[in-house]
Parts: C-alpha cells; sequence; structure tokens
C-alpha cells in the first residue's frame, strides 16, 4: 500500500515537472526561434555571405537604434506613430462596434450597410489614400481618419458576427423578465459577445499600426515610417534595417499589450480560467 502510495506521488510530481517544462517550452520557444535567426544574420553579415549594403551586421544596426535612441529622434518617432495608431484604433472600435451592435440589432440599418460593407472589406482601402488627401489635407487628420477607416471594417464584421450568434433563449427570458432594452444590451449582450468582439479588436491593432506605418511612407510627418523612407532615400542601409527592427518591436509591444488587456477584461470567462490551469 505505501509503495503504490509512494509511486503515485512520484508520478504525479513527474506529471507536474513535464507540464512546468511544456509551459516553459512554450513561453521560451519563441524566443529561442527569434534569437537564433538573429545570430545567424550576425554570422553572415560577419563572414560577408552577403553584401554589407544589402545586409549590415545586427551590431552595426544595434549601434545605429542606440544612437537614433540617445539623440531623441527615435522616442520622438515611435510617440508619434503610436499616438497616430491609438486615435486611429479609438475611433475605429467606438464606430464599428457600435455600428456592428446596430447592424445585428436594427434590421433598416442593416439592409442600408450590409452591402457596403461586403464591397468595402475585401478592397484594398489604402488605395483611397489620395481622397482623404484630398479632403482632410496633408496633416494628421488625413492620417488618422485613414486609419480608422481601413480598421473599422473588421471590427464591424466581428461585432456583427458576435451579437447574432447570442444564444436568442438568453434574450427572451431577460425580454420576459422585464429586463429594458439598455439592460439587455449592457447585461447580456455585450458580456456574451465582449470575447469575439476583443479577438476583433486584437486583429484590428495591427492594421491599425501597419496603415499608420503606409501614410506616414507616402505622406512624410515624422514618425518610424517616415524615417524608414528617409534613410531609404539617402541609401543609408542600417538606417533601413534599423527602421524594420524598430517596427517589429514596437509591433510586439502592442500586440502583447492587446493580450494583456484582453486578459483583465475577460478574467471572469472561461478562456482565462483555463488559461490559468493549464
Amino acid at each position: 500500500m505505501a509503495g503504490a502510495l509512494n509511486t503515485s506521488r512520484s508520478l504525479s510530481t513527474g506529471e507536474r515537472a513535464a507540464a512546468g517544462a511544456r509551459r516553459t517550452f512554450d513561453t521560451v520557444g519563441p524566443y529561442l526561434t527569434i534569437a537564433l535567426l538573429l545570430i545567424a544574420w550576425e554570422l553572415a553579415a560577419q563572414f560577408e555571405l552577403v553584401i554589407a549594403f544589402l545586409l549590415p551586421a545586427l551590431s552595426v544596426v544595434v549601434t545605429r537604434i542606440a544612437t537614433d535612441f540617445a539623440s531623441g529622434q527615435l522616442p520622438t518617432d515611435i510617440a508619434i506613430t503610436l499616438y497616430r495608431t491609438l486615435v486611429a484604433f479609438v475611433l475605429a472600435t467606438v464606430g464599428g462596434v457600435t455600428l456592428g451592435i446596430l447592424i445585428s440589432r436594427i434590421r433598416p440599418i442593416r439592409w442600408f450597410f450590409d452591402p457596403l460593407i461586403s464591397i468595402g472589406l475585401p478592397m484594398p482601402k489604402i488605395a483611397l489614400l489620395p481622397i482623404f488627401m484630398l479632403w482632410f489635407g496633408l496633416f494628421d487628420l488625413s492620417k488618422i481618419l485613414m486609419v480608422a477607416f481601413s480598421a473599422s471594417f473588421q471590427i464591424i464584421i466581428t461585432t456583427w458576427a458576435a451579437t447574432q450568434s447570442i444564444d436568442k433563449e438568453l434574450i427572451w427570458s431577460a425580454q420576459s423578465l422585464g429586463a429594458s432594452r439598455r439592460q439587455i444590451l449592457s447585461e447580456i449582450i455585450l458580456p456574451a459577445a465582449l470575447p469575439q468582439i476583443l479577438t476583433g479588436l486584437q486583429i484590428a491593432m495591427p492594421i491599425c499600426l501597419i496603415v499608420v506605418l503606409i501614410t506616414e511612407m507616402i505622406m512624410g510627418g515624422q514618425g518610424l515610417g517616415d524615417s524608414m523612407l528617409r534613410s531609404a532615400r539617402y541609401v543609408d542601409s542600417p538606417g533601413v534595417f534599423a527602421g524594420i527592427v524598430e517596427i517589429g518591436i514596437v509591433g510586439f509591444c502592442v500586440i502583447r499589450t492587446m493580450e494583456f488587456i484582453r486578459r483583465r477584461l475577460l478574467i471572469w470567462h472561461q478562456e482565462t480560467r483555463e488559461e490559468t490551469t493549464v
């Protein structure tokens, strides 16, 4: 009997150790891949497998990033790019979530917007940038509105699908108990649709960042995109690759921030509980 108990304890200990090892590998594994790519980049440049103009050494690029940061240019560019991204994201979120809920709840609005969204969703929205420049000028307003317009379609579609898929029996039960439209929206529809809406927002945020960078490359006005394009114009290869690394780091931080916000907002939800128990 004692031997069986000891065996079960050792198995449970081994299972916990294996589970801990899996969690550690899942956490560290992606970063190991990135580290291997960076090492391969440095070695390829050091052994001159690729000429320095086409692929400057990683150490040179890191030195350039440090120089830009020390001069204050890099923090300024990051702040400007994030400002445009966040303002456009807020506009797209407010407009997209509101319109998505209205489309799913009010039939005339659905009839009006359904064909427009069906046409606009697959269309490359950046092609409309000349129109935004013509209507709203060459400064931040046209950039922000272009970005918000580009990201709003994903949010509208996701919100529409999320609210449309809610179990109708929940709504009917609330109506039979005398709940008002506002109570049904705030206490049933939004909580039930929130996970899927947040998924749409997580997709829309990188879209905002990408479109901001494109508008900065086309229109200028400082920011990471404008800085990278200036480096390309002056044939500054380390500056171009430094811009790529900077954009990658900013994008990574933005995505991780969105994941953190999702976990905090869904702390009551089953998916968050499953993550903590795995």
